[in-house]
């Protein structure tokens, strides 16, 4: 029984592409210390995309991006990349978990929904080191495109940094401008930012 694994990363920034991986695992070729990406320090996440990639019998990632986000709404967009990523695997599955409560249409393909799955699950562990080490790479090469936001730091979250960045030179082509952060950038969001 062929079963993928497929996680998304990126649908909370105010800028950048939102994207998801599916991976399906080889039971031959375990990869230790898979967890969800949001737990793992940069390197060890670094580390463990390699190892998925080379040990995974199929693996693909795939996004939607800042404009599809702004048509489609984030929920659609990101169902959408996930439905690019299971269809760039190039392998018949018949079962995808699918980390969290929403699922993507995959065709005739059994989907289960997997609420924190991302933890629990080492295949959709892996989707999401895939997921977040490929979306971090891109955010890396729009912090060069774009400096004036330290998108190197933040990956496009809302962080007090971020959000002076706006208020201060107003969005750049890679900010979702259906996010209200970026149409209202002097919003008070208290302490906790």
């Amino acid at each position: 029984m062929i079963v993928v694994g497929i996680d998304e990363a990126g649908r909370g920034p105010l800028a950048g592409p939102v994207f998801a991986a599916a991976v399906v695992l080889d039971p031959a070729r375990p990869v230790d210390g898979l967890k969800d990406s949001k737990l793992l320090p940069p390197p060890a996440r670094e580390r463990l995309a390699l190892e998925v990639k080379a040990k995974a019998i199929a693996w693909a990632v795939a996004s939607s991006d800042v404009d599809e986000i702004d048509r489609l709404n984030i929920l659609h967009a990101t169902l959408l990349a996930m439905r690019r990523a299971f269809e760039a695997l190039g392998v018949a599955a018949d079962e995808a978990l699918v980390d969290g409560d929403r699922l993507p249409d995959l065709g005739g393909c059994l989907t289960r929904p997997m609420v924190k799955g991302d933890r629990y699950i080492p295949v959709i562990s892996a989707a999401s080191i895939l997921a977040k080490t490929a979306r971090d790479a891109v955010l890396l090469e729009l912090d060069r495109t774009y400096p004036l936001y330290g998108f190197a730091e933040h990956k496009g979250y809302a962080t007090r940094e971020h959000l002076a960045a706006l208020q201060r030179h107003g969005p750049c082509p890679m900010h979702r401008r259906s996010f209200a952060p970026v149409l209202q950038p002097s919003l008070d969001f208290g302490d906790d930012w």
